[in-house]
């Protein structure tokens, strides 16, 4: 078995200008973002956590950020190491702009996060019903389970989600 090299440290300055460049995407500073990737920032740079540029802009509702950053060939497949995909951190903090330019970017409507939940659950379970139309008429499967095998319906009828619940049952044709 050959020893492999040690990894070299990183120096401060180049540790403040990581912190620096996550910082614009949580922050929406989309001019700073487009200047540093012209300059060839890698669009699909993580931190730590796993998070993407693109899931920081996108979780924080910065939707001019996230489109420089799909322009730029920012995947908005790539989740986090909790298994959040951009499309879903949208989803949970209710921000359609966000929703529809992902959307319009390649995100799959019918991603996988944590859990085996589409964006579609998490719109359904925090009664986002704009973005469940929207997750709808863009090809989310209505008739996906999650891991626990249960339906965008049934999460959102546990999580007292009614109106998302009833939107959800009308589309199944339920009620």
């Amino acid at each position: 078995m050959q020893n492999e090299p040690p990894k070299p440290e990183l120096d401060e300055e180049t540790i403040a200008f990581a912190q620096r460049v996550f910082q614009h995407a949580r922050a929406g500073q989309a001019q700073d973002l487009e200047d540093l990737l012209r300059m060839g920032l890698p669009p699909n740079l993580r931190n730590e956590k796993g998070d993407s540029l693109l899931m920081l802009a996108s979780y924080h509702g910065h939707v001019d950020t996230v489109r420089v950053l799909l322009a730029h060939g920012a995947d908005p497949e790539l989740a986090n190491d909790r298994g959040q995909t951009p499309l879903a951190g949208a989803a949970f903090k209710g921000d359609m702009a966000t929703i529809q330019c992902l959307l319009d970017g390649g995100a799959d409507a019918n991603g996988r996060s944590e859990g085996g939940k589409t964006p579609l659950m998490i719109a359904a379970m925090f009664n986002r019903t704009e973005i469940v139309d929207t997750l709808l008429s863009r090809g989310a499967d209505l008739q996906a389970r999650d891991a626990g095998g249960l339906t965008a319906e049934a999460l959102a009828g546990a999580m007292g989600a009614s109106d998302a619940a009833e939107k959800l049952a009308k589309a199944t044709g339920q009620t």
